[in-house]
Order: structure tokens, then sequence, then C-alpha cells
């Protein structure tokens, strides 16, 4: 809650650097790189308003304020007359003769510079004073509103961006004119205003239409937005004519007769605290300015959509991932043969003895392109693991020139018409997307999760664990030794008949243990081949899982995050802009008060 300000609480030299923190608070907003887009029109006017707010703050940036009341009013309405009453002397020419002010007269203390007066003033006649009250009070009179002379109308025009109060001024006859009234319609909003219904003595009557014009006036008035508008009811020439006579107010003034309280209202009413108040009013304007586009840039918050969004990607990569394996599994499908040669050397390296020297002989009918295996010094398991990492980069590149890259652009669009459909905004999803699914990079995603798969798959086939470890251990140890052991025991038996039961050697005798190995070796190989699966159709089948499981974390890791990291991001840039929010909506709050404080709200309208 805002605190009371007391009367004589420092106001204006508060406000100014509260402005420039608020100026500099949008300078580094501006500068930022937002990932939530802001419009060019939106970022223009953020722009726009930070330079309003430094000009408002070194105007403001004064010891003491001024405050600029200004004279306005039809032809013949006795402006001029009005201007010679408060000043108590003849300064500005008045007669019946219209329009009579041509020349602005600005009436000024003597303790101001004219040179620090604006601008617009400097060109008018300027007319000095010392009385005190009006130290910090300028009053200008100004030319007709209703001129014939169209120079007079734009002097008005040209000076009424100074003013900080404007007595709106008539008569009986014209206190309702058209150009007066759409000027200050058009201003009502912008400038405190005061109404003085001048000619009094001639107001106190009935007119033809029953109303008395101070009564209509303040009709119009309150249908403009004035609430409680301050008219003040007076005769000029009365008091104009007792100032010449050394008199201290005219001897008959008609009831009603209001001269000494608008007097009394600009003198001593308008204090300081209701200058510095009037003086903010633009500034509250600026800032609600400034609130209602702060709040028309404020992101949204996307943290509900990207959960949404995270839910419907993880479908789509999902489905994306197994059709990405089928492709890669099929690029490795014309060289199935290399791929089953390097399991079943690989396989090779768990027998030994026999066994080992056996599948060896097998394996020489697998190419040789590959993975280079020899009878004599099989490919080290280094050799092999190099070898396979360029044949799966072969094939995982020509599988992404051919559907991979196709099926990239492809993902893209379905997840951002997936982020669409959930309201997730794509301008903010389109790039950082498209740049996940760009090629650079995955195809060394697709090599390392072939190569990744196939060794996986090699382990579990060649050195299992669990369950499946055990049968094939007993089967390793039985290819191991057995045909040993039934070599040994052949030639064995065949040394016991021919020395011991004297039988006859023969040439079958002699190759029988050998064929007898031959044998066990044979059915051993059928049996290692039915335990240890290493032919293509299994290893394929195994590898498409793998590496569907492998693909589905590498698409997940790579494009799950984004939503929700750029909904992260969105909300501390929301944070920023809710901060922001909050300073502006404290310095409205804060002038708001001191408006109150002042009671200044009655000159404005609505």
């Amino acid at each position: 809650m805002t605190e009371p300000i007391a009367p004589d609480a420092p106001f204006l030299r508060t406000l100014a650097p509260l402005l420039r923190g608020l100026e500099r608070r949008l300078r580094a907003w501006s500068e930022i790189r937002l990932v939530n887009p802001v419009t060019a029109v939106a970022r223009a006017e953020i722009e726009g308003l930070a330079d309003d707010l430094q000009r408002k703050a070194g105007a403001l940036d004064v010891e003491q304020p001024t405050l600029v009341v200004m004279l306005m009013g039809g032809t013949g309405v006795g402006k001029s007359t009005l201007m010679n009453a408060l000043a108590g002397a003849v300064i500005a020419p008045a007669s019946f003769a219209r329009p009579t002010t041509r020349d602005p007269v600005v009436y000024f203390h003597q303790s101001i510079d004219p040179e620090k007066l604006d601008p617009a003033l400097r060109l008018c006649r300027l007319v000095r004073h010392d009385r005190e009250p009006l130290r910090h009070k300028i009053i200008v009179d100004t030319p007709d509103v209703d001129s014939n002379d169209l120079a007079n109308r734009e002097k008005l025009i040209a000076l009424l961006p100074v003013a900080d109060v404007v007595l709106y001024v008539g008569s009986q006859e014209k206190y309702h004119d058209q150009l007066g009234w759409e000027l200050f319609k058009g201003q009502r909003q912008r400038r405190a205003f005061a109404f003085v219904l001048n000619k009094w003595d001639r107001c106190v009557q009935v007119g033809p239409s029953g109303v008395r014009p101070d009564d209509d006036l303040l009709k119009d008035l309150k249908a403009e937005g004035f609430d409680s508008p301050k008219l003040f009811r007076t005769t000029a020439q009365p008091w104009v004519d007792a100032a010449a006579a050394g008199k201290a107010k005219p001897d008959d003034l008609p009831a009603g007769e209001q001269f000494a309280e608008l007097k009394d209202w600009i003198e001593l009413g308008l204090t300081r605290l209701e200058i510095e108040a009037v003086k903010a009013r633009g500034v509250g304007q600026l800032l609600d300015q400034l609130a209602r586009a702060v709040q028309a840039i404020r992101p949204p918050d996307l943290t509900a959509e990207a959960t949404k969004v995270r839910e419907a990607w993880t479908a789509a990569l999902d489905e994306e991932s197994r059709v990405a394996s089928d492709v890669l599994v099929s690029a490795l499908d014309p060289r199935s043969v290399e791929i089953e040669g390097h399991f079943n050397i690989r396989g090779q390296d768990r027998f030994r003895g026999l066994m080992a020297g056996y599948l060896k002989l097998l394996t020489l009918r697998y190419s040789w392109r590959a993975f280079r295996p020899t009878l004599a010094s099989p490919a080290s398991p280094a050799d092999a693991d190099l070898d396979l990492a360029g044949f799966a980069a072969g094939c995982a590149r020509l599988a992404g020139e051919r559907v991979l890259d196709r099926r990239a652009t492809a993902l893209v669009n379905r997840l951002l018409v997936e982020a669409n459909a959930r309201e997730f905004p794509l301008a903010i999803l389109n790039d950082r997307t498209a740049a996940a699914a760009a090629r650079p990079g995955w195809d060394d995603r697709y090599t390392r999760a072939v190569v990744e798969s196939l060794t996986e798959v090699e382990r579990e086939l060649t050195n299992p664990t669990g369950a499946k470890s055990l049968p094939r251990a007993i089967v390793r140890l039985i290819a191991n030794y057995l045909p040993e052991a039934v070599l040994v025991g052949s030639i064995f038996v065949l040394l016991w008949r021919f020395f011991v039961e004297e039988l006859t050697p023969s040439l079958f005798h002699v190759v029988m243990p050998f064929f007898v190995t031959l044998a066990t070796l044979v059915l051993l190989h059928v049996l290692v081949s039915f335990v240890f699966p290493l032919r293509w159709p299994a290893i394929r089948e195994q590898f498409r899982r793998v590496l569907n499981g492998r693909l589905r974390t590498e698409y997940e890791r790579t494009f799950l995050p984004i939503p929700n990291e750029l909904a992260e991001i969105i909300l501390a840039e929301r944070k920023t802009v809710d901060s922001l929010s909050e300073e502006v909506a404290q310095a409205v709050e804060w002038l708001a008060a001191r408006e109150s404080a002042a009671h200044v709200g009655e000159l404005y309208g609505r």
C-alpha cells in the first residue's frame, strides 16, 4: 500500500530518477535476444516510450517546478480583462474591438530567467512582476480560439502544449462555441482545466432556455467526464476598475461572483503539491501507456502446453525410431555375410583346441574384405572394432543420403503439427526443432548407434549373461575338451586292439580316429550353432531391437527437452516483463496517491 504523502514531501526530484530507472530497464530489455517473438511495432513502441521517459525525467529534474496557467477562450469573453484583473494592472490590451489579443502576453515573476522559459513563451510579449504569491506561476493570455485570423489560432495551438493548467474562459453568450469546445475536448484528458464564466453580472437571470449558463455549462462538463468541475463565476472589469482606483475590491458585485476565489486558488490553492501533481499528470498518462505496452509483450506461460507437446512427441519419436532402425537394418542386409563372419570370428575366441581350429577353417569362406580373418592370425578385437566402425559409418551414410535425410524433414513437420495442435507457438519451436534435426552430427549418431548395437548384440550372442549363460558355458566346455578326448580315446582303443587283441591294422583303422573326431566336431558344430545362433536372421532381429532402443533414446534426448527448455526460457522472460510491469504499476500507484493528495483529479476529464 502506498504511504501517505506529506504536503512538503519532495516529488518531482524523486520522480525523475524513478523514470530514469524505468528507462534503463526498458533499454536493457530491448537489448536482450528474446526467444518469445516480439513484433517490430511493439519493440519500436517500447523504444519510443523509453525515449519519452528520458525526456520527461530531464524536464522534471528541477529544484522548484513552475506552473504555466494559460487563458483560453473565444472572442469577446473577456480573457484580457481577466488577465488584467489577475495582474492588478492593465498589462494586456482589452477593448470592444474583436479580436484584441494578437500577441500572447506572458506574466511571470522577475526571479525567473527569461532564457529558462519555454521557447514558445519567449516569442511572446513578456511582462515581469514581483508578486510573491505568483513566484512559481506563469500566466499566459492567448489569442482568441475562434479568431478569423488564422495566424492567431496557430499561435494558440503552438502555445497549448506548454500549458499545465488551462483556464477556459467563457461568457453568457459564448461559453460553448464550437471551435473552442472541440479543442477543449481533444485536450481534456491531457491537461488540467478550470473554467471561468466571465461577465457574471449578465448571467444571473435565467435565459430563454430556462437554464442558467453556469448550470448548462456544468451539465456539459459532467458529460465530458468532469465529476466535480472547478467553475468560477467572475466579473473581471469591476476588479480592473477597482485596482485602477486603488481599491481592494469593487463596491457592488453580483451575487455569487467568485473572482476573489479564482485569484486565491491561483495564488494559494495551487501549492507545490498541486503543481507537482499537475506536472506529473502527463507522466501518469505516459506510464499508463507504458503499462499497456508492457502487458502486450508479456510472454505466455507455456509450461502446460510443453508437457502436452512432450507426450505427443514421445509417440511420434517412438514411431520414427522404429522406421529409422528398419532403414538402417535394411542397409546392412547386402553385407550380411560380412556381419555374420564377424560374429563367427569373434565367437571363436571362446573356443580352444581342435574345436577352435575346426571353426576357423569354416570361417575362411567369409569375405576377406571387411574383417580380414586368417587361419593363422585372426583379426584382433581392436581391428575388428575398427573395421566394424568404418563399415557401419558407410552404411549409415548411405541410408541417410537415400532415406533418413528426407525423413528428418518430415519428422520436423510432424513434430510442429503436433505442437501446433496443442497450442504451442510454432514461431518459438521452428528454428530450434529444425536445428536439432539438421544432418550435421546425425551421421555420427547413426554410426555410433549401429556400432554400439552390433557390439551389444555380439556380446549378448557370444558371451551371454543370466539364465542363458549356463547352457552355453556347458556347450563351450564340452566343445573345448570333447574332440581331443574323442581323438585320444580312439587312438587308445586302436592301440589296445593292435597290441592286446593283435588286430591286423588296415587303412580304415588308421583314419578311423580322425573320422570319429571329425564327426564329433560336426555334431558339436551343430550343437554350437543351435546354442550360439550366429546366423544373420537371428542377428538381424536382435540387432533391430537393440538399434531401435538406442535410436529412440537418441531421438528423445535430442527433441523431447526442446519444448520444456523453451517454456522455461520464456517463463524467465515472462518474469522479467512481470517485474518491469510491477515497477510501472508501483510508479502509477505512487503518482495516483500524489494526485489524490493534491486533489487535482477534478481538473481532468475522462
